[in-house]
This record gives C-alpha cells, structure tokens and sequence, in this order.
C-alpha cells in the first residue's frame, strides 16, 4: 500500500499552470510531472472560497448541506476520520484560519498543525511554502525513521498564492523585471485596491495580477522542494501526490477582484493533478469532475470501500 499525499495550493487559478495551456512558464516544476499523473482538464470547486470549496476537498459534501455553520458540522466525514479508524495514519500541515482546529477540522489526524501559535504579519499573514516544508520534513523523517512505518496519508496546504500578493523580488523579476516595488508598496496595493474592490484603474489591476503571477512561480518552487524532500527520505517512489487548489482569484473578469462569492471560470475551474511515480505515461481526462470527488479517489488508494457519507466518486480506476 502506498502513501497518498494531498498538496492544496491555495487561490491557484487553473490557468496559471503551463499544463493547463499557460504559456507564461510560472510552474515549470508542476509541469515537468505530467508524464506521470492524469491531469483532468474540467475540474471544479464546489465554492469559490475557502470555507465553501474545502468541504468538498476533505468531506466530500456540499457546503450548505447544513445551513450557514460557523465551525464544521459533525454530521460530516473528514478524510481524515475514515482513514484513521482504518489504521491509517494521518497528519495535517496549514496555516489557513478558516480550516483550523477552532473551527473543527482537527477530527481525525494524529498530527494536526495549523500554526495558529506562531505569529504573523499583515503583509505575510501566514506560515510561507519553506517554513511550511521545514516543519513537514520534520515529521517525516521522525515518522519514517522506522523502515516498518504505516502507509501514512499527509494533506500539506500552500497559502502562498493568496493575497496580500507579496512575492519576492527575484520571482517578479521572472514576471516582469521591470516592475521594483517596495514591500510596503505591495501592500498598499492590497489595502488600496484589492480590499475595496476598486477596478478603476486598469494599470493597478494588471499590475496586481503580475504580482500573482510571481507568488505561483515562487509557490512552484516549494513544491519542488517538496517533492525533493520526499525524494531525500526515498518516499517518492512509495507515494501517490494530488495536487489541487481550493479556488482561483479574479482579476476583474467580472467586477471585482479577489475571491468572493461568484461561481465563475476564474475561480471555480481548478487544477486537479494525480501524479504516480509508477505510471509509465501521463494521461488527460476531460470528464467534469469535482472536488467533491478527492475523497473518494484517497479511500480508493488506500483500498478502502465506498464511503456511505462521502457524495463524490472515485476518480480512480480512470478508465471507468
């Protein structure tokens, strides 16, 4: 049996990657894996924001199933509930508030870290890709330190795609070396514009964009220092990655800018990625398909049977 490992990439817009069609060159890591994954191409959030689309992603309902809750309903499943009384173990690494233990999505891990402990900034208000990383490989190479370890189900998230876009300078320079803002700059462009929705003036929004742009080409890079971590601790080859978002950001496609509650291409169309170390080729499947599928598609890995609570399907086997 094989690890299975869930890499959420938050806010990541499905266009943004070169194997979606993007021409940009933003994720040449993300790219170079799809001789070995199925890559689907109509994937779909069941929400464009965070609280709404995640109830797909870990318990394959629907986010108003059960009225407008504040913290997660018990009357859903986390993935992690069904893997762990199967004698799965399971670990968490994020530092999304919105999917914290306050809010109940702490059922069902052995390991659940969400850095609510560790103090952020206004600028950067999250853990960022390297120290999130540095913390995984932590627990990995103290849990694989015993070659007899069970198969293991691990679900890290990457917040930094999300706004306020603050990307280092070397990554804007691959964007667009002409852009030299300061950081206090970036961050008025996020209080200034993005938080008051104003598109009025087209320059900031594009520039806004390219921002973005530079936050997924640096996202890119931690996780092919994820993947080199898993390939130190010679996990590669003993584990299935899918790789997703949770929802895309607007650029003034229809308004407004962020991620509010539309259900538009830019942020409901998502990347969806299974790579397999194992597979001899890649494949495309063009079906729609949802988030509410990923689940179903872990439990399948893990030779586990269908869920009764859980309303996606297997992605798994493809061809059926």
């Amino acid at each position: 049996m094989k690890n299975v490992i869930l890499l959420t990439i938050d806010a990541l817009r499905k266009d943004s990657l070169g194997c979606y069609g993007n021409k940009s060159g933003l994720t040449p890591f993300i790219d170079s894996l799809q001789d070995k994954s199925i890559v689907f191409t109509n994937a779909q959030s069941i929400g464009p924001y965070t609280e709404a689309s995640f109830r797909g992603i870990l318990t394959s309902s629907y986010y108003l199933e059960y009225g407008r809750e504040k913290k997660l309903s018990l009357k859903r499943t986390l993935i992690s509930e069904v893997l762990k009384q199967s004698g799965i173990t399971t670990a968490a690494f994020h530092s999304n508030p919105y999917l914290s233990a306050y809010f109940g999505w702490n059922r069902g891990w052995d390991v659940f870290y969400d850095f609510m402990d560790v103090e952020v900034s206004d600028e950067v208000p999250y853990v960022t890709g390297n120290d999130l990383n540095k913390k995984v490989r932590e627990w990995l190479s103290s849990y694989t330190r015993d070659r007899n370890y069970k198969p293991f189900f691990l679900w890290v998230h990457y917040m930094d795609v999300h706004e306020p876009y603050m990307p280092k300078q070397k990554y804007v320079d691959i964007v667009d070396p002409s852009i030299k803002l300061s950081r206090k700059e970036m961050y008025c462009l996020f209080r200034d514009v993005v938080l008051k929705r104003d598109v009025s003036d087209e320059s900031k929004v594009k520039l806004l964009k390219k921002l973005y742009d530079a936050e997924v080409r640096e996202t890119d890079d931690y996780i092919r220092e994820f993947f080199g971590i898993l390939e130190k601790l010679n996990l590669l080859q003993d584990s299935v990655i899918i790789i997703t978002s949770d929802h895309g950001d607007e650029f003034n496609e229809h308004g407004g800018l962020s991620h509010d509650g539309k259900m538009y291409s830019e942020l409901i169309d998502i990347p969806l990625i299974i790579y397999d170390p194992n597979r001899t080729r890649g494949e495309v499947c063009d079906t729609l398909v949802s988030n509410v599928d990923i689940p179903p598609t872990i439990a399948y890995l893990f030779g586990l049977g269908k869920v009764e609570k859980f309303e996606g399907i297997s992605l798994l086997p493809i061809e059926e």
